[in-house]
């Protein structure tokens, strides 16, 4: 397996805690599970569990149990003989073989079929494999770490995974926390991509991020994680052609009035001086944007920040001043309006 780039950072409690579980666990030779929603960093803490083992000098072999048919699975796993099944044309050693001496790392381990996990249940208790197409086992010394991001003992109780293989893989699970709630570590993953990015570029500085869109980046939810925050950052980057501090912050690269589809989306990207209304209002009409543009200040900024104003008046009094109301209506979290009120100085005047 290559070296990575990604490395893992972090300093909040929880992601430090499932860093110390896997660490104690990496010293014994048992299974771990690794447990996690997607963009979460399973396959670097898998890495982490290996480099730490007394095998960190033998293969670490990845596989993902996902990418493959259902039909090649054990194949891929198990390896086979010539002439084994259609198009088998030479002997292949599986991924078992591959691993001997190291350790095998099943990624998604949630989507292998029923008769997959029958055969890696006899591979993990006896050490042993048989080839697709042969009758002879071959010895093999292999660690087990999985992943996935599904609860496996649901799956169990719906009879879709196999109770004596779970409990034989589940020696330590190691469970690691989602962004949302490593709020602490959101800044300082940002700015690791962001200079990376800018390195990435030869640009001869790194600005940074301004305090607005750091809010912003810390109040959206990331529902893909880190691997999404490092898609955010560097796009993000990518745009900025300016020597001070980023300002706008884009989390929805698909965001657009003319995407196709037919109708246009509930929400337009967000202005670029206020990166923390994710979710802004629907677009105006065509006389209510020529009459924005008419009257207020005639710099870009002020107009923005006139027009964001208006909005949240507006808003109000539709929903007769209640703050929590106005903020579902705009498609915004309770903090992110009390923020965009503050920013306008009509907290006083909302009550």
């Amino acid at each position: 397996m290559a070296e990575r780039a990604t490395q893992v950072i972090g300093e909040s409690g929880a992601f430090l805690d499932a860093l110390e579980r896997a660490s104690r666990a990496a010293a014994l030779d048992r299974p771990v599970l690794v447990i996690g929603e997607r963009g979460t960093g399973k396959e670097l803490v898998a890495e982490r569990l290996h480099r730490l083992s007394p095998r960190w000098d033998q293969p670490l072999v990845v596989m993902n149990c996902a990418a493959l048919p259902e039909t090649l699975i054990e194949a891929e796993l198990f390896g086979h003989e010539a002439g084994a099944f259609t198009g088998a044309t030479k002997a292949r050693v599986g991924r078992f073989e591959e691993a001997d001496g190291g350790t095998l790392f099943l990624d998604e381990l949630g989507t292998l079929s029923m008769g997959a996990q029958e055969r890696l249940l006899r591979a993990v208790e006896y050490g042993e494999v048989t080839r697709i197409g042969s009758s002879r086992p071959i010895r093999v010394d292999v660690r087990i770490v999985a992943a996935t991001n599904e609860h496996l003992p649901d799956k169990v109780d719906r009879h879709e995974f196999r109770a004596d293989l779970l409990d034989r893989l589940s020696f330590e699970v190691v469970t690691l926390p989602p962004l949302r709630a490593r709020r602490s570590d959101i800044v300082i993953l940002a700015d690791h991509f962001g200079r990376r990015m800018a390195a990435e570029l030869h640009r001869d500085r790194w600005p940074g991020f301004a305090p607005e869109a750091q809010e912003a980046l810390r109040e959206y939810r990331w529902p893909g994680n880190v691997r999404e925050l490092r898609n955010v950052v560097e796009r993000a980057v990518y745009r900025w052609d300016y020597d001070c501090p980023i300002e706008s912050i884009e989390f929805d690269p698909f965001q657009s009035p003319y995407r196709p589809g037919g109708a246009a989306p509930s929400s337009p990207p967000p202005a670029p001086t206020n990166p923390s209304r994710s979710t802004p209002q629907a677009p105006l009409n065509d006389g209510d944007e020529v009459a924005a543009c008419d009257v207020g200040p005639s710099d870009f900024k002020s107009r923005v920040a006139l027009f964001e104003k208006e909005l949240l008046s507006r808003a109000l009094a539709d929903n007769r001043f209640n703050q929590r109301a106005t903020a579902d209506a705009l498609g915004l979290s309770y903090d992110q309006l009390r923020h965009a009120l503050r920013r306008h100085d009509m907290i006083g005047s909302t009550g």
